[in-house]
């Protein structure tokens, strides 16, 4: 059974994150979106509710599972008994640094490689960050993350800008 840790913070998880595990779902046995718990990062949405948001759209794919982590990605890996790592690619750009990255992963555990899958074009500018700016500023996302997601980012604005 191939298993496949697809890594990141998934705050808010939007269409792009959902195309990489829909694709990720269709090449391995079991993808694990494994949520990584970042203590140098102030997240909008709790580690409860980014699990219970891709619990709900991943639920297309019963071979898709939620988890969170922290420390080394390697260890959270080797611990799965996965054999790749998912990386989705947006631009040229986020390709050296994902490289390097890959390349110390091989180092810390050479029983796992890294899948590197490109972005569909209708979301390779696509970031959460990115989506979390417009959205605070009044912009329309409603196109690039899921309904149930775009539904609580607009209800987690609504109760920051009121001070709740």
């Amino acid at each position: 059974m191939a298993i496949a840790i697809y890594p990141g913070s998934f705050d808010p998880i939007t269409n792009g994150h959902i195309d990489v595990i829909q694709r990720a779902a269709n090449i391995f046995s079991q993808v694990i979106v494994a949520i990584v718990k970042n203590p140098s990062k102030t997240p909008l949405f709790s580690m409860d509710e980014r699990m219970e948001m891709i619990d709900d759209v991943c639920a297309l794919w019963p071979n898709v599972q939620v988890q969170c982590f922290s420390g080394l990605l390697v260890d959270f890996v080797r611990a799965q008994k996965a054999s790749a790592i998912i990386r989705g690619l947006r631009a040229v750009s986020d390709f050296e640094n994902e490289f390097q990255m890959s390349m110390m992963n091989k180092r810390l555990y050479s029983e796992a490689d890294t899948v590197f899958l490109a972005a569909q074009s209708d979301y390779a500018f696509l970031s959460s960050s990115m989506v979390k700016e417009v959205a605070s500023l009044g912009g329309d996302v409603r196109d690039y993350l899921p309904p149930v997601v775009y539904e609580r980012l607009q209800k987690k604005l609504m109760l920051r800008s009121t001070g709740r």
